[in-house]
C-alpha cells in the first residue's frame, strides 16, 4: 500500500490542492509539545484513500507516538465520506485561547490555548468534509461538519475514527453499561466477557508509553447529537467510536460532538479542563442564584427513608447542626407520611434555613411497571415547565432527576431540555442514573453534579464494591472524574447494607478528591455527631466548588494525592487504594507552603480511628505520610 503523508501550507485562505499536491505539515501546540500529522492511506495514484492522522507527544525533548494512523470519516445513508477522499483544502492556522469563569468544577478560572486547522476531503462524487483539528497544549480536538445532499433530510450511519491501542499497553476502560456505573480495571489488551464484551464507555486512560497517558472522550454534545461509545468487536486492538443511535437525522450543515485526546503527564490528565474547554460557553445570564454546597442525604442508611416523615426531619436536623446548604428528600417523597407531608418537611427545612433538594424519576419508558414516583411529571415541555413552577414557588432549590435510558440523540436533547428549563425557575440539576458529563457544567451551571459512576451507594445493592472499593477509589481522579463532576456520595464511615473496609482516613479523604458541586453526605446522622470535634468541623467547612486544583502524586489504582484551593486555603486528600501499608510522599513546593501551618487528618491506630494534627508550622515542603491499607489523609494548609 503506497502512503500519501500532507504537508500544510499555511495560507490566508483556504487552498485548494491540485491533484499533484499531497502533503501538509504537522499542526503543533502553542507550547510545542503535541503535534498532529493528517495522512492520506493511498491505493492508487489518483490521490484518493482512507484518511487518517498521527497524535505525537513531546517528553523533554523527546518524541513519543501517542496514536499512529487513527482512521477517520463518516458515512450516510447517501454519502460515503471515508473510505476513499482527498484531500482539497486546508485553511489558514488560527489561534483559540479559552479564558472563562466556572461555578464549579477543578478551577474558578479556566485558560487554554490551541492552534485550529481544517481540512477538506472530497469524494469522487464531489461531496466533501471538513476535520477541524486543535492542538491544545494539554491535548487534541477535532470534529467532523458535512452537508446533507440538496440540503435535505439525511442519516448518519457510522463513524470511522478508530484509535489503534495494541496489546500490551495498559489501559483502564470501562465496558459500556447506560449508567456507566462500573470498575476501571487495569487490562492490556481489549478482551471482555458478557453482553457488552465489545463496547467500552467513556472516559478510556491509556499509557501508549511509561511516560507519558492519553485519556479518550468526547464533549461538547448539543441539541441532534448522539452521545458515542468504542468498539473492538472486529479487532481487539481497533477501538471505533460508534454512536449510541444506529442512524443520526440532519439536514443542512451537520457539526459532530469534539473527540478529545488528553495527553501527557498523570498531572496534566487530573489537571486537565478540556471537557469544558471544547463546551459551548455559559447560556445562563443570571447565576447568583447558582450556590455549591454540600446535602444530608437520607438514601444511602434509609433506602426508603424519604416516605417517612420523622426521618427525614433527622436529615434536616443533621444539615442544620453541620451547617450544611442543602437537604436531599430522596425518591417517595411523593407518599411522605408518619406526621407529615414534603410540604411540611420543607417548611421544617426553611425554619431550619436548610434548602431543599427533590428526588424525581426522568419519566422514561424503558424503567417498566412499578417504578418509583413521582413519575411523568417532566417528560413533556408543558408538564415540565408546570412542574417548574410549582417547585420555584414552593421554595425548592433544585432536583436530583434518575432513570435515563441510553444516551441516543432523543435523550441528550431531552437532558439539555430539563437544563435549559430549569434555569428559567432558578432550579440546580443533579443527573443520577445517567450519561456521562461531556462539558455541560460550563453550558449550563445549573448542572451540579451527575452520577455515572460506581459509588458508595453500591454498598446499599452488592457486597462487590467491599474488597475493591480502595483500589477503584484510587482510579477515578484518573479516569471518571477528570471529565466533569461526579455525585459518588463520599464519606461512608459507618456500614450500609454491605461493609466498606476502608479507612476512616481513606473515606475522609474522598471528600477532596472527588470533585462535585453537590457533595452529598450519605451516612447517618449518629455517625455523623459521633466524629472528633476537629473532624465534624472539617466536614462543616469543607468547600464543594475549588478555585484551583493540583495533582500532587499517584498512579492508578496503587495511590493519588490531589491538592484543591478554596482562597487562600489548601485542602489536601490522599489514599492508598492497596492492601498493604504504604507511605504517600509528595512535595508542597507548587502550593507555596512558607509561612503557613497544616492541620493533618490521618489514619489512627486502627482503620477506624484518627490520628490529628493541628496546626503544625510547616518547617519542610516534603511529606511523608503513613496510610494503613486502603488508609488515607487530609490536610489543610492556610
Amino acid at each position: 500500500m503506497n502512503q500519501l503523508k500532507l504537508t500544510l501550507l499555511i495560507l490566508p485562505v483556504f487552498f485548494l490542492f491540485s491533484p499533484c499536491l499531497a502533503k501538509t505539515g504537522k499542526l503543533i501546540s502553542p507550547n510545542g509539545k503535541i503535534n498532529i500529522s493528517v495522512e492520506v492511506e493511498n491505493t492508487g495514484n489518483d490521490g484518493y484513500g482512507q484518511v487518517c492522522f498521527t497524535v505525537k507527544y513531546d517528553k523533554n525533548g523527546t518524541s513519543k507516538t501517542v496514536f499512529s494512523q487513527v482512521n477517520l470519516g463518516l458515512k450516510t445513508e447517501l454519502q460515503d465520506l471515508g473510505s476513499a477522499l482527498k484531500l482539497v483544502s486546508v485553511s489558514k492556522d488560527k489561534d483559540i485561547e479559552d479564558d472563562y469563569t466556572m461555578i464549579s468544577g477543578k478551577r474558578s478560572h479556566c485558560t487554554n490555548k490551541a492552534v485550529e486547522r481544517t481540512y477538506r476531503f472530497e469524494n469522487r462524487q464531489g461531496q466533501s468534509i471538513d476535520i477541524g483539528f486543535r492542538a491544545y497544549n494539554d491535548g487534541v480536538a477535532f470534529n467532523y461538519s458535512i452537508q446533507s445532499v440538496n440540503n435535505e433530510k439525511e442519516f448518519i450511519t457510522e463513524e470511522l475514527t478508530s484509535y489503534p491501542i495494541p496489546e500490551g499497553t495498559n489501559r483502564w476502560m470501562q465496558q459500556y453499561a447506560i449508567d456507566y456505573e462500573g470498575f476501571f480495571p487495569l487490562q492490556i489488551n481489549g478482551e471482555a466477557k458478557g453482553r457488552n464484551a465489545h463496547l467500552w464507555g467513556y472516559p478510556a486512560l491509556i499509557e501508549p508509553d511509561s511516560s507519558f497517558f492519553v485519556l479518550i472522550t468526547e464533549a461538547n454534545i448539543q441539541h441532534g447529537h448522539s452521545g458515542s461509545r468504542l468498539y473492538n468487536g472486529n479487532n481487539l486492538n481497533l477501538y471505533q467510536v460508534r454512536m449510541i443511535d444506529e442512524k443520526v437525522a440532519f439536514q443542512g450543515s451537520w457539526a459532530s460532538p469534539w473527540r478529545l485526546l488528553i495527553i501527557g503527564s498523570l498531572a496534566d490528565i487530573v489537571e486537565s479542563t478540556l471537557v469544558t474547554d471544547v463546551s459551548e460557553p455559559n447560556k445562563i445570564a443570571d447565576t447568583d442564584w447558582i450556590v455549591p454546597g454540600q446535602a444530608a442525604w437520607v438514601y444511602w442508611a434509609n433506602n426508603h427513608g424519604s416516605k417517612d416523615y420523622q426521618v427525614v426531619k433527622e436529615y434536616i436536623d443533621l444539615a442544620a447542626e453541620m451547617g450544611w446548604r442543602y437537604n436531599l428528600i430522596d425518591w417517595e417523597w411523593d407518599v411522605m407520611s408518619n406526621g407529615g407531608t414534603v410540604m411540611d418537611a420543607i417548611q421544617y427545612a426553611r425554619e431550619k434555613n436548610v434548602k431543599t433538594l427533590l428526588w424525581y424519576n426522568s419519566g422514561t419508558s424503558w424503567i417498566g411497571p412499578g417504578a418509583p414516583g413521582p413519575l411523568d411529571r417532566l417528560n413533556k415541555k408543558e408538564d415540565r415547565e408546570a412542574e417548574y413552577a410549582k417547585l420555584n414557588q414552593m421554595g425548592v432549590s433544585g432536583i436530583k432527576i434518575d432513570f435515563f435510558a441510553q444516551d441516543g440523540a432523543s435523550m441528550m436533547d431531552y437532558y439539555m431540555d430539563l437544563l435549559e428549563d430549569a434555569a428559567k425557575y432558578k432550579l440546580l440539576i443533579t443527573f443520577h442514573g445517567a450519561a456521562i458529563p461531556r462539558g455541560w457544567q460550563r453550558t449550563y451551571p445549573n448542572l451540579m453534579t451527575t452520577e455515572a459512576v460506581y459509588g458508595a451507594e453500591w454498598y446499599n445493592n452488592r457486597p462487590v464494591l467491599t474488597n475493591r472499593a480502595a483500589a477503584h477509589n484510587a482510579t477515578l481522579p484518573f479516569t471518571r472524574n477528570v471529565i466533569g463532576s461526579m455525585d459518588y456520595t463520599p464519606g461512608t464511615f459507618s456500614d450500609s447494607q454491605h461493609p466498606h473496609i476502608t479507612s476512616h482516613g481513606h473515606e475522609l479523604a474522598l471528600y477532596v478528591l472527588f470533585e462535585s458541586a453537590l457533595q452529598h453526605m450519605p451516612d447517618r446522622p449518629s455517625s455523623y455527631r459521633s466524629l472528633p470535634e476537629p473532624v465534624k468541623q472539617f466536614l462543616a467547612d469543607l468547600p464543594t466548588a475549588w478555585d484551583d486544583t493540583k495533582f500532587l502524586g499517584g498512579y492508578p489504582a496503587k495511590e493519588v494525592i490531589i491538592a484543591r484551593r478554596k482562597g487562600d486555603v489548601w485542602f489536601i486528600g490522599g489514599i492508598n487504594g492497596t492492601d498493604e501499608l504504604r507511605t504517600l510522599r509528595f512535595s508542597l513546593e507548587s502550593l507555596a507552603p512558607t509561612g503557613k501551618t497544616i492541620t493533618i487528618f490521618k489514619d489512627g491506630n486502627d482503620n477506624r480511628s484518627f490520628d490529628i494534627k493541628k496546626e503544625l508550622p510547616l518547617s519542610d515542603k516534603t511529606m511523608n505520610i503513613d496510610c494503613l491499607p486502603r488508609g488515607g489523609f487530609v490536610a489543610v494548609i492556610k
